[in-house]
């Protein structure tokens, strides 16, 4: 099966090189820049000084490895996908999957959001930034950036929404916990949310951004109970009155799958419905918790089939799938025999909304610049 419209990944990633953070930074943090050492064992791992966990290169370029052969240790940096950090080969890599453009997030990055130093993080995400515009420069219709914040201050990270956007960038990767005390329901953001809205920066709450609450029994078991700490966020948003009071806000839940969303806009209706009055004492919405998270939350997917089997029983014009690729995760090289195969029972416009429109009408894209790649 082609498809005979533009797919667009609305959750791809890029493998930071060992020289991205300190051929950027700030002079000040340039002896103390993320940077690459060759683990005996391990391979060659990202080091973040002032973060206990270093990242080996294993999984965070394993697109396409089969199964019985992905590993987290002993990789070299030389055999990774050379795309994810050198974008003059990153559109072989999208035309092979079938994919015309690709919302771009870190990998690092990502790690780097739990940092215990807000101005040490302030400044790798500003190093980052600069690198990305770099990178998407090659081709800004199919490689669609997304800056960081480490959101230091109200005022501070709307001046990073406009450095992001002067940049060039069409996102931002929010971290799991701003930068200061108070939380993101705290109506002192407001002004924030209002800056993206007017910047037309869709705001993106990652997995592995936000520290969750650990899990017991198997390891396996630490793999499932990745979601959770990205449903807490959206449940504050929309629990927090976020929505309410700021009724143009879209905010996207990244690569935390899909499926589940019926099951807990239901949970939601009935928490609030049942027992706010003992919980939270005092809220009161105009709407079902359920409906603001339908309007204003947008949910990326790779091959989460029951996304697909569910999308009557959510908004599915806010349903984006994905293909996160170069991660281990990722449905590279075969995304078009996976989704010919998971999208048979919807309807035309339901899957050329999840494939293609959804994210060209969050981030802005044309889609007539763009070529359907297996058409």
């Amino acid at each position: 099966m082609a498809f005979e419209f533009p797919i667009v990944s609305a959750d791809s990633h890029i493998t930071e090189p060992p020289d991205c953070y300190s051929a950027y930074i700030e002079p000040a943090y340039r002896e103390q820049a993320p940077h690459m050492v060759d683990d005996p064992k391990r391979g060659d791992v990202f080091v973040i000084p002032g973060m206990r966990s270093s990242i080996p290169m294993g999984l965070v370029a394993a697109a396409g490895v089969p199964s019985e052969e992905l590993t987290q240790e002993g990789k070299k940096f030389d055999a990774v996908h050379r795309s994810g950090y050198d974008s003059s080969l990153r559109l072989a890599d999208q035309d092979r999957d079938g994919v015309a453009a690709e919302i771009l997030y870190p990998t690092v990055g990502m790690v780097m959001c739990n940092h215990p130093d807000a101005d040490y993080k302030d400044a790798c995400f500003t190093a980052y930034n600069r690198w990305l515009s770099d990178y998407c420069s090659v081709d800004p219709n199919r490689l669609l950036g997304c800056g960081q914040t480490a959101l230091l201050s109200v005022e501070q990270g709307i001046a990073d929404l406009e450095a992001i956007k002067a940049a060039g960038l069409r996102g931002v990767m929010m971290p799991g916990a701003p930068g200061i005390e108070q939380d993101y329901d705290d109506p002192v953001w407001d002004p924030f949310w209002q800056a993206a809205i007017d910047l037309e920066l869709p705001l993106g709450f990652h997995i592995l951004t936000a520290k969750g609450q650990g899990w017991r029994g198997p390891k396996l078991n630490s793999f499932i109970s990745i979601i959770r700490a990205v449903q807490d966020i959206m449940g504050t948003f929309v629990f927090g009155g976020v929505f309410e009071r700021n009724p143009d806000l879209r905010i996207v839940c990244v690569e935390a799958d899909a499926g589940w969303a019926p099951h807990y806009m239901y949970r939601m209706d009935h928490a609030y419905k049942r027992h706010r009055n003992w919980l939270q004492p005092g809220v009161s919405l105009a709407r079902l918790p359920s409906e603001y998270f339908a309007d204003h939350i947008y949910m990326t997917f790779q091959d989460d089939w029951t996304a697909f089997a569910q999308a009557g029983n959510m908004n599915w014009r806010r349903l984006m799938w994905a293909n996160d690729f170069p991660h281990s995760d990722s449905t590279w090289p075969w995304s078009q025999e996976m989704l010919a195969e998971q999208t048979q029972q919807l309807e035309p416009a339901q899957i050329k909304a999840i494939l293609s429109e959804n994210a060209a009408e969050l981030y802005n894209i044309d889609l007539a610049t763009l070529t359907p790649a297996l058409a």
